[in-house]
């Protein structure tokens, strides 16, 4: 029997499996992790015009793990991706986030208040706003256009975005346009703006896409440092950078999982040399 459906079964007399909207992701009841991981693809398949770009895909993430998935191009990473948050909806197979949210049957908007956050390849910042600006702009507030007009920050918000600015390396360019960043530090500024959702899974695709050494080296620092409160499913194709910051490393291949271990055992693991590490 699949995991997650050993979990229901003894959770069911007393458990309820329909989504409610979480409106504090990292301390809400709703999303439990109690009993095994926080995310679960179980047998997800996809298909596009006959292709199938997922074929019962199989795989856990861990509540405060950090994954690197990896894979040639067409593995389905971008796909799975999508499935998680709600863009693409699978075939069949069974998509959950901790052991009650089933993200098939919720809205991309749900499933962000749930506390699954994505950052995709090219950074998205308001590039005339400072980077202070861009996070409180991505702050968990009322979006109204009454309250947007007339709420004004707190002391304790105005910290929780400093802290942010400082986690993300930024703090000292708190007032500079978003205009003036480098490629770098507009994905930590993208970065910085999830993290102000308090998601507790953060989606991260090719974060060290046109940057420099020396920023690759700071991206490294900055998503290791959010492991453990966090959970982060990073998608690259840089071996070097991923070699630097990999726990454990999922390899895709045509929609299922190819290999998984530790950096050194699927670099050695003779199917992924000749599908991926060797071309």
């Amino acid at each position: 029997m699949k995991t997650l459906q050993r979990i229901q079964e003894v959770m069911r007399r007393d458990r309820v499996f329909d989504f409610v909207v979480a409106k504090d992701p990292l301390a809400s009841p709703l999303l439990d992790t109690s009993h095994g991981p926080i995310l679960y693809l179980e047998d997800v398949s996809v298909s596009f015009d006959g292709f199938k770009a997922l074929n019962k895909l199989t795989l856990y993430i861990d509540d405060g793990e950090l994954r690197c998935i990896i894979g040639p191009n067409g593995a389905g990473k971008t796909t799975m991706m999508d499935v998680i948050t709600g863009k693409t909806r699978p075939d069949e197979g069974s998509v959950y986030f901790g052991q009650r949210l089933n993200l098939t049957r919720m809205s991309e908007p749900e499933i962000a208040q749930a506390g699954i956050g994505r950052k995709f390849q090219k950074p998205t910042v308001f590039e005339a706003l400072s980077c202070f600006e861009n996070l409180e702009l991505a702050m968990d507030l009322d979006k109204r256009v009454w309250p947007s007009l007339t709420q004004r920050l707190n002391g304790e918000q105005s910290d929780r975005i400093d802290e942010v600015l400082q986690k993300i390396g930024l703090l000292s360019l708190r007032g500079d346009p978003g205009e003036r960043l480098s490629h770098g530090q507009k994905q930590w500024l993208e970065i910085g703006m999830l993290l102000m959702q308090n998601p507790r899974l953060l989606l991260v695709d090719e974060p060290v896409a046109g940057m420099t050494h020396q920023e690759m080296d700071q991206t490294a620092e900055l998503l290791t440092s959010l492991a453990g409160q966090h959970s982060v499913v990073v998608v690259e194709h840089d071996m070097e950078f991923v070699r630097s910051i990999a726990r454990k490393v999922t390899v895709l291949h045509e929609g299922s999982v190819l290999a998984e271990g530790d950096m050194d055992t699927v670099a050695n693991d003779q199917k992924v040399i000749e599908v991926y590490l060797g071309e």
